[in-house]
């Protein structure tokens, strides 16, 4: 299916609030917008930025707070002028919670040389402090009303196909945030394939729980050109999930595998009435296959798993049909119609062969125009049209993908090249785990050893043999972990990922442990197991020592992302994309 711009997205959303002004299009905790409101605002907002001097090839900063709708009135009025839109509040794609310092938030303005920001009631404050640090800058309150008199639309230049229209943050388990720019055309491209594939029988109700300026922005974008309407929760909480399951009759819903984890966990989960769900969506890291096939018994056939990154869009799903194949839940499914990948040799060799595991090459419509700021970051991933997404896999005997960890994140230990992934894969085997990463850690000798961070079901018990013999048993005998640490609840990165970095500190020696990002006190593991390094140079079987019994029954840490990002994180200058 070719996708064509004759009428861009936000256009066609205009088109579609305009069929019925009094209907309900947004729900949130403190009200509902009704179409002809949320018009009306989106319009004043382009008239103010118009008047303004905004056109195409601008850049509009915004910065409103979690899941506000003036979050889609700012940016459909951004989008409308042909200018760029970004957010500055955070760069965590599962969370709003997590800000960026105004520090950082000073330098992002000025290195992107943005001189608007759009702010709501809850921002003015901090807005004005960015004001005061960047004399050059003005703030401008997002308009919930009509203005006296509209700029007319057919006055207005679009943005060209080619031009850049987000501006996005991505922040992978294996470096330091990239701003990630999308053009026009992939935009609208994306859009446009969503409301394609949205459910025939009537129209959406899609329920939001992370923010809608990342991943769940086109998804709601599609929703609401399709018809539909948008449910915003400021973000996870399973038991408000759960009723605006029953009570909004939510259609859609995009969760992070953690998510999905906890309202399998919760106890009303099995008496709530999910008659509604068409499409329950899910990604952003490795889900186990177990917990997968729970998840299928209590919602039925509407779960879709999605492979993907900020920078590539969608590659691959698992559709509702591919989760009643147990064999098939350890996989990402198979790409996208539109999507080409290629599993080729590490350091850009050939394609190989089924089976093989190697580096995941994407050539889609959805790929970005590059990184900001860095033109040598994107000539690496962007070649011919194709994108190294930093991703190890291999195509399997049905010609599913599956994921065999990040590039670089190997584990050198004895000689051997050890692969955390395929030990992770062993650990969510096991029955008693319910989350696993494995990671390594250098000892006071400079000698690399396999670690595991775990997750326990609730009430689960296990000796040091049962986990890491498992391993052994599974795998072979050097990839058993000599320390499993058991979490009541695994340390998260902004980016809803475990987070290895301070995971590996807190097993580090003293002078090399840095204090975590997250919200509250550092997380600590409940307990954890084990084995003599010695054992594996033995050659034995770890785990063959007395086992310790243990059972996590500390009490429950609130698994944290990093709070504000570091100011070195955000480059100086903007090039990198033309």
């Amino acid at each position: 299916m070719t996708i064509t711009r004759s009428v861009p997205y936000v256009r066609r959303i205009l088109d579609a609030l305009g069929k019925d002004p009094a209907r309900a299009v947004v729900h949130r905790r403190d009200g509902t917008v009704a179409a002809g409101e949320l018009t009306d605002s989106i319009l004043g907002t382009t008239t103010l930025l118009y008047d303004h001097g905004v056109g195409t090839g601008d850049t509009v900063a915004v910065l409103t707070g979690p899941n506000h709708p003036l979050m889609l009135s700012a940016r459909y009025a951004v989008h409308l002028l042909g200018a760029t839109s970004v957010y500055v509040r955070s760069m965590n794609p599962r969370t709003d919670t997590e800000t960026f310092s105004i520090s950082t938030q000073t330098e992002l303005l000025r290195d992107l040389g943005v001189p608007l920001l759009l702010v709501d009631e809850e921002s003015a404050e901090r807005g004005r402090w960015l004001s005061n640090r960047l004399p050059g800058l003005t703030v401008l309150p997002i308009p919930r009303g009509a203005p006296a008199h509209a700029v007319p639309l057919d006055r207005l230049r679009e943005g060209r196909p080619d031009a850049l229209a987000v501006v996005d943050f991505t922040s992978g388990s294996s470096g330091r945030p990239k701003m990630v720019a999308q053009r026009f055309g992939t935009r609208d491209e994306l859009v446009g394939r969503l409301a394609h594939g949205l459910d025939p029988r009537g129209p959406a109700t899609l329920l939001s729980v992370t923010p809608i300026s990342h991943t769940t922005a086109p998804m709601a974008d599609a929703v609401l050109l399709s018809g539909g309407t948008v449910v915003l929760h400021d973000g996870f909480d399973a038991d408000d999930v759960l009723r605006a399951f029953a009570e909004q009759r939510v259609t859609d819903v995009y969760l992070a595998v953690p998510h999905l984890y906890r309202l399998l966990d919760h106890p009303d989960v099995a008496t709530t009435d999910l008659s509604s769900l068409r499409r329950i969506t899910y990604s952003g890291t490795p889900a186990a296959p177990a917990r997968v096939a729970r998840a299928v018994e209590l919602f039925g056939d509407v779960l879709i798993q999605v492979y993907g990154t900020t920078e590539a869009g969608g590659i691959s799903s698992l559709n509702p049909l591919d989760h009643r194949e147990p064999e098939l839940l350890g996989s990402v499914g198979r790409p996208f119609p539109w999507v080409r990948v290629e599993i080729r040799a590490p350091g850009g060799g050939p394609v190989v062969e089924r089976g093989v595991t190697g580096e995941i090459w994407v050539n889609s419509p959805t790929v970005t125009a590059g990184y900001l700021d860095d033109e040598q970051l994107t000539g690496t991933a962007l070649q011919d049209g194709w994108l190294l997404t930093g991703d190890l896999g291999h195509w399997d005997r049905y010609g599913y993908l599956r994921l065999d960890g990040r590039v670089g994140d190997v584990i050198k230990h004895g000689g051997l090249k050890l692969d955390p992934a395929a030990i992770e894969r062993a650990l969510l085997q096991h029955p008693q785990v319910r989350q696993a990463t494995v990671f390594g850690v250098r000892d006071r000798d400079y000698v690399e050893q396999v670690h595991a961070a775990v997750e326990l079901h609730s009430g689960a018990s296990r000796t040091s043999s049962d986990l890491r013999g498992y391993v052994a048993a599974t795998l072979t005998p050097e990839h058993a972990p000599v320390r499993v640490s058991v979490w009541p609840r695994l340390p998260l990165t902004p980016s809803g990922k475990p987070d290895r970095t301070y995971l590996r500190s807190v097993t580090a020696p003293p002078d090399e442990t840095r204090p975590h990002a997250g919200p509250g006190p550092a997380p600590r593991p409940a307990h954890d197991i084990r084995t003599p390094v010695h054992a594996h140079r033995r050659g034995a079987v770890p785990g063959t020592s007395p086992p310790r019994e243990a059972t996590a029954r500390a009490d429950p840490v609130r698994a944290g992302g990093a709070g504000s990002l570091p100011d070195h994180a955000i480059p100086r200058s903007r090039k990198g994309v033309t």
